[in-house]
């Protein structure tokens, strides 16, 4: 599996654009890559997934040679296009509460035209139970269950609402309206952070028919048109969905090109890494039990770090078809050692450890940690990489000129 390293998102942005795009020699005119249509990103939360998204969003922006006019190029989801839905909560009446949308945002063009109601209660009946309004002239939406209407729905779904209206405006962009001919990219960053696993599994695949549908697409003649795709997400469970269902060959539909990458940052800061996962969609666990292998190695040991151990090992068991870690448990040490490695996880995992105010362990638990995690790895016989020894990619060509990117 190869590891390259960017030294900036612009550097990064450039490698994923040429994976999407198919490039030929200046000389003989050959063709040196065959792109892909859907790139599929794993990376931990604050990695820099949402800045990523939209560097690469403003990299279609730029003016260049083959962009004179700096159009955009990118349909894009992630926290920036949450932010375009503000709640008004009728602070003064308590009653005519609803959701405002961002009227000067390109996400909604042609808003008025696509007729979107009908497909979003489609998508919004499948993962919960309210029914809206969209107001087109004073660009709200308000909500309600049975009789009872202007209700305040939760964050959750909220979520699930916007997620919702930009799957149908992602159909109609698929069915070729002219309000998005301007599309060639269509990038997601983790569009839903507050699912429970059920309706995880529902939205990815869901998604999955969408960005298939978009990785075939063909034009009015018949001729492939396909709109290029970035998926990125923190969630395991999530992402697993979408590998399986990107890769996996369905009758009577074209076989999907794709490639996946686990995307991180060794330090927390600079250089990012990015390495091909190949066939292994579970890679990510493997490279977070080497992160907890450098933090044992090095004595940086958090309680925090119990939580990471038990999710893995919970991933494991799931792997081998149990319900619990038990199944783990059993496979380390004597049956006295796995009594005490169960209390210990099930202690010292459960506590309200925030990872933004660290709290290090004692020299005892560390010791502890450092016991399960070897025997862990040693009996499972993980092959953990090597995330710090990268090589260095390519440096990118310079931007081109560059104009202040309008309101979106």
């Amino acid at each position: 599996m190869s590891v390259r390293t960017y030294q900036s998102l612009h550097t990064l942005v450039t490698r994923l654009r040429d994976d999407l795009n198919q490039r030929e020699t200046e000389s003989q005119k050959k063709v040196v890559n065959k792109p892909a249509a859907v790139l599929l990103i794993y990376a931990y939360n604050r990695t820099g997934k949402t800045r990523l998204s939209m560097e690469f969003k403003d990299a279609g922006k730029r003016k260049t040679k083959k962009n004179p006019g700096g159009n955009a190029d990118t349909l894009y989801f992630n926290a920036f296009t949450e932010d375009l839905f503000t709640w008004e909560n009728d602070l003064e009446g308590n009653s005519a509460r609803h959701l405002q949308l961002n009227e000067k945002s390109k996400f909604f063009d042609a808003l008025l035209e696509l007729a979107l109601d009908e497909t979003i209660a489609g998508y919004l009946s499948r993962y919960t139970n309210f029914d809206f309004d969209i107001d087109y002239e004073a660009w709200k939406i308000t909500f309600r269950k049975g009789e009872v209407e202007n209700i305040k729905i939760s964050r959750g779904e909220q979520n699930i609402f916007v997620w919702c209206l930009f799957m149908a405006i992602c159909e109609r962009m698929l069915d070729g309206h002219e309000s998005y001919q301007w599309v060639k990219f269509l990038y997601i960053d983790d569009p839903i952070s507050s699912l429970d696993d059920n309706n995880a599994i529902a939205v990815a695949c869901d998604l999955a028919k969408i960005l298939r549908r978009a990785a075939s697409r063909t034009d009015q003649n018949g001729t492939p048109a396909p709109i290029k795709v970035i998926f990125s997400s923190h969630h395991a469970l999530f992402f697993n969905v979408m590998c399986n269902e990107i890769g996996r060959t369905k009758e009577g539909e074209p076989r999907v090109t794709h490639k996946r990458y686990f995307l991180h940052r060794p330090n927390g800061e600079g250089a990012y890494t990015l390495r091909a996962t190949e066939d292994t969609p579970f890679f990510h666990h493997v490279a977070a039990l080497a992160e907890l292998k450098a933090a044992a190695d090095s004595g940086k040991l958090y309680t925090f770090h119990f939580n990471a151990l038990r999710s893995i090992m919970e991933k494991t068991a799931s792997f081998f078809g149990h319900t619990d870690i038990s199944f783990c448990l059993k496979a380390l040490a004597s049956e006295e050692d796995a009594a005490l490695y169960n209390r210990a996880l099930n202690l010292l995992s459960h506590g309200k450890y925030a990872i933004h105010e660290p709290t290090v362990m004692g020299e005892d638990n560390k010791d502890l940690f450092r016991d399960i995690l070897k025997d862990f790895i040693s009996i499972f016989k993980f092959a953990l990489p090597d995330l710090s020894g990268a090589k260095p990619a390519a440096a990118a060509a310079a931007p081109g000129p560059q104009t202040k990117p309008p309101h979106e």
